[in-house]
């Protein structure tokens, strides 16, 4: 009856965004879409960020304090407490040689590691962080350090301004992994066969780095689009997904369905994409070139295993199975398995329904596009900060390259969270209003200093409650 009564409502959906799609295109309204019998055409979305925002920004950040990446540790770690995570493998207890400790997360977040940090870091001896690594730093803790920092950055009023946190992105990022052995076999479509693996990162609207992976170079995204959206511990409620077109597949649609989530992918060639229909269902004549008359959805498949997927959906939910590990499963079936046929077919209606909206919806577009973009100016941050041996990793060991890609973004959300209480206090300072701010991101760093003299001077911090104050005059750190 479940599955009846959700193939039913889905049809009437689809029935009336095809009739609002359809009329509107008759009537010329469909915003920045022409549909026609001669085809589909989208104009590109413009620019819609006010042209003074640009020395609004340079303003705003000429006032922020110069700073290096320790002293952006040192005062995260002050307001969030973030170190207490990274507690004893044995004994439970936290790590008393601060600094040694903030030494092995900068090793890792800047692609250092622990033998040319131990030489570039005063008072850190190898011995020392790999045995402080070692015992204290582990996954599980960097995924709790990063929940602190993003309910931390959440909190701010500033953060309220950029999104309410119901709304994410996630994207990959490619690395190149050093050395000269080529991966046989193993062929990524933009990357050739240089060996390397994928960051792939979920942000949300708040620009919030809430979670992190290592997945392979040739392997596809979708799958894992899931998991951040579960198994992250931050307070984050996401509601609605964007992803580009590597994001998404039929199967991540229907699965979104189970979850409640709302799926906006930026699919690229919208127009060659067909929609596949319920037996039986007739929509306007102008959407004809877009149906797979050949490949209606099967309903019956639907409603046969209906109840499986329902347990499927538990079975993720509870931690039995990931996400991504039943897609890549569901994958790798033979065609005829009736589950990932079933899953499928709920995916073609849920993606039908969807590019449907994405014609009218003018508002959806600029909202996955805007999400995209925090996404990506997110990588440009990442990059500059991932600046050791070329940005390559060096050591294949999946363990090794987990701790970089969670290194890495946890100090990225540390530069996030300095940033944006800085913004805040410089905004205030200049009057600067949050409709100018909302277009101004946490993301710049070019009054931190990234590379040279890592030393941990705990001297130099504000008092507790207090921050470093503001500049009057643009740094040399600028130019």
């Amino acid at each position: 009856m479940v599955a009846l009564h959700y193939l039913a409502e889905r049809s009437v959906r689809l029935k009336e965004a095809a009739l609002s799609v359809g009329g509107c295109a008759r009537a010329g309204d469909l915003p920045d879409v022409k549909l026609t019998e001669a085809g589909l055409t989208i104009t590109p979305l413009r620019a819609a960020t006010p042209p003074a925002v640009k020395a609004v920004r340079q303003a705003l950040y000429d006032r922020l304090p110069p700073a290096r990446i320790t002293d952006v540790l040192l005062d995260v770690n002050a307001w969030t407490g973030f170190s207490d995570c990274f507690t004893h493998r044995r004994s439970g207890r936290t790590c008393d040689d601060r600094a040694t400790f903030l030494t092995c997360v900068l090793a890792d977040g800047i692609n250092l590691g622990l033998t040319r940090m131990s030489e570039t870091c005063r008072g850190a001896s190898l011995r020392r962080l790999a045995l402080v690594h070692d015992w204290h730093v582990s996954e599980a803790a960097y995924t709790e350090a990063l929940a602190r920092l993003i309910d931390a950055h959440r909190a701010l009023p500033l953060a309220q301004v950029w999104g309410d946190g119901t709304r994410a992105s996630s994207d990959g990022q490619h690395l190149f992994a050093g050395g000269h052995c080529e991966a046989i076999a193993d062929v990524n479509a933009r990357h050739g066969n240089e060996p390397g693996v994928s960051f792939y990162t979920h942000v949300s609207d708040q620009y919030g780095p809430f979670h992190t992976k290592v997945i392979a170079a040739a392997a596809g995204e979708a799958p894992h689009v899931l998991d951040g959206l579960l198994y992250h511990q931050s307070g984050l409620a996401i509601e609605e997904q964007d992803v580009d077109t590597g994001g998404a597949s039929d199967h991540v649609f229907g699965l979104m369905h189970f979850f409640g989530y709302g799926f906006a992918p930026r699919l690229r060639d919208l127009k060659d994409r067909r929609l596949h229909l319920p037996p039986g269902l007739i929509l306007d004549t102008l959407l004809g070139p877009m149906i797979d008359d050949a490949h209606p959805v099967d309903v019956d498949q639907v409603a046969q295993h209906w109840d499986e997927l329902a347990r499927m959906a538990v079975s993720i939910r509870s931690g039995t199975v990931t996400a991504s590990a039943m897609l890549k499963r569901l994958s790798a079936y033979p065609r005829q398995n009736g589950l990932a046929i079933a899953l499928r077919e709920v995916g073609r209606l849920e993606r039908a329904v969807f590019m449907l909206n994405w014609l009218r919806d003018l508002d959806l577009r600029r909202r996955t596009q805007a999400g995209l973009n925090k996404g990506e100016a997110r990588n440009a941050l990442a990059r500059a900060i991932f600046f050791c041996q070329l940005g390559e990793l060096r050591n294949r060991t999946f363990e090794n390259q987990a701790y970089r890609a969670s290194g890495l973004n946890l100090v990225v959300a540390a530069v996030i969270l300095w940033n944006t209480r800085y913004l805040a206090m410089a905004a205030a300072n200049l009057g600067v209003g949050p409709d100018v701010m909302l277009h101004v991101a946490p993301l710049g760093w070019e009054h931190l200093s990234l590379t040279g003299d890592y030393a941990w001077d705990a001297s130099d911090q504000p008092a507790p409650g207090e921050l470093r104050p503001l500049r009057n005059k643009p740094s040399l750190l600028a130019a």
